[in-house]
């Protein structure tokens, strides 16, 4: 369909967000911009594919789903994947970090060290530090003892994330404290692999980068996209693969980028939301050719 786009999920390139679309274009996204699209009046979600290759199957994918991608591509997406742990050949030296999202809100993980802080940024973490450098599986394995000892978890939903994000701590410290207190407990502990070299803890706040602070709290999330829906408003912050899109009146809606896969966009006239939204308050919800949508 001529004037459509298809998006390629969200990237933080040099601590600023980009959206991807297919075809290799992409998009950077500043603060105040216009955001707005409409799904095709007849469209239907396609799966994603894998690891670059288009579905085979060409299978219909549900909205609801954030992975866009249909059960065997997504098998074949998380073959040889560092998070499946399923490529346990990687000569990259890997970084393990303590990140938090929250009150109460810590997990541990691993990301090579080459992709910096990139990995944090797509996670969503406000605030995060380094464990220590080393193989593979020495990282792994780190991430398993912190996981045991002392009850880190290496998952946390993105719902529950979004929950909080208006109840953070103001300061940098503040937000600092929880996984300074953990980075602590864990370069206490017994059973460290020796090839992994120990980090000091240097907190990287990332409040700023996603502009939370200066943004008004989102009060409703996207829960889907529908044909002929529209979401449209203005860019106030981002975290993760989540937008803060200001929409008419001043209500800030969360849009997870990820459930913007797979279906075909055309650009739309107005700052409109007629998409399924869930409320987050009290939980813990063209006449030319364009570079891009939007």
């Amino acid at each position: 369909m001529a004037g459509t786009w298809k998006c390629g999920g969200l990237r933080w390139v040099d601590g600023r967000p980009v959206l991807r679309w297919d075809g290799g274009r992409s998009s950077a996204l500043t603060w105040g911009q216009r955001v707005a699209f409409r799904v095709a009046e007849d469209g239907v979600r396609g799966c994603a594919g894998a690891r670059g290759h288009p579905c085979p199957a060409r299978a219909v994918v549900a909205g609801r789903g954030i992975g866009a991608r249909c059960e065997e591509c997504a098998r074949l997406d998380r073959a040889h994947s560092v998070a499946a742990d399923t490529l346990a050949d990687d000569p990259r030296p890997y970084h393990v970090y303590l990140a938090w999202f929250g009150p109460g809100l810590t997990k541990v993980g691993i990301t090579a060290v080459e992709r910096g802080s990139a990995r944090l940024l797509e996670q969503g973490a406000v605030c995060f530090g380094w464990l220590g450098a080393g193989p593979l599986m020495a990282a792994r394995r780190t991430e398993e003892l912190l996981r045991a000892a002392l009850g880190v978890p290496d998952r946390i939903p993105y719902g529950v994330k979004r929950a909080v994000r208006d109840r953070l701590p103001p300061t940098a410290a503040e937000r600092a404290a929880e996984p300074a207190g953990l980075h602590a407990r864990a370069t206490g502990l017994d059973g460290w692999p020796e090839s992994l070299a120990r980090c000091p803890f240097r907190p990287v706040d990332h409040m700023a980068a996603f502009r939370l602070a200066a943004a008004p709290p989102a009060v409703a999330e996207v829960t889907e996209l529908v044909p002929g829906g529209a979401v449209g408003g203005e860019l106030v912050a981002a975290a993760g693969p989540d937008l803060h899109v200001a929409t008419a009146g001043g209500r800030v809606v969360v849009l997870d980028t990820r459930l913007m896969t797979g279906w075909e966009l055309v650009a739309a006239g107005d700052d409109e939301l007629s998409v399924p939204v869930r409320d987050l308050r009290g939980t813990a919800p063209a006449p030319h050719e364009q570079d891009g949508l939007f």
